[in-house]
């Protein structure tokens, strides 16, 4: 987790926590957020509230742009590989949502940090 990643989440959000957290919650409150944010995103776009828009879209492409950044693809292999291209086509659809008030692409990139999401909450580490 890089350190622009975590002031990017600290910037952008509500949650207590981000101190204490370990690297794998701070991964998955990057996720929570980026999802929170498309979300408000989606629903600013079906209002017509362009401000809201374009904070909560730049927001969540800040968000995927940090994880993308902070994949070790050393140790990573073809994983973080893979990741770069999905986080790469996810900022691609988030500007695409942007520029022409694409819902469905929005849902798209909902859809997609959900599942990555979902991958990563089942590889949590046990606590000792």
């Amino acid at each position: 987790m890089s350190y622009a990643a975590l002031q990017q989440y600290r910037s952008t959000s509500n949650y207590g926590g981000t101190v204490e957290a370990s690297p794998h919650k701070l991964v998955e409150m990057l996720y929570t957020g980026a999802i929170d944010r498309l979300a408000t995103a989606r629903g600013a776009v079906l209002r017509g509230e362009v401000a809201v828009k374009l904070r909560t879209l730049g927001s969540a492409l800040a968000i995927v742009e940090h994880l993308r950044l902070s994949l070790d693809h050393e140790a990573g292999g073809a994983i973080a590989r893979n990741l770069d291209a999905l986080y790469d086509y996810l900022g691609r659809r988030l500007l695409q949502a942007n520029v022409r008030d694409d819902v469905e692409a929005i849902d798209e990139a909902l859809a997609l940090l959900r599942q990555i999401k979902s991958a990563w909450d089942g590889i949590a580490p046990t606590r000792q």
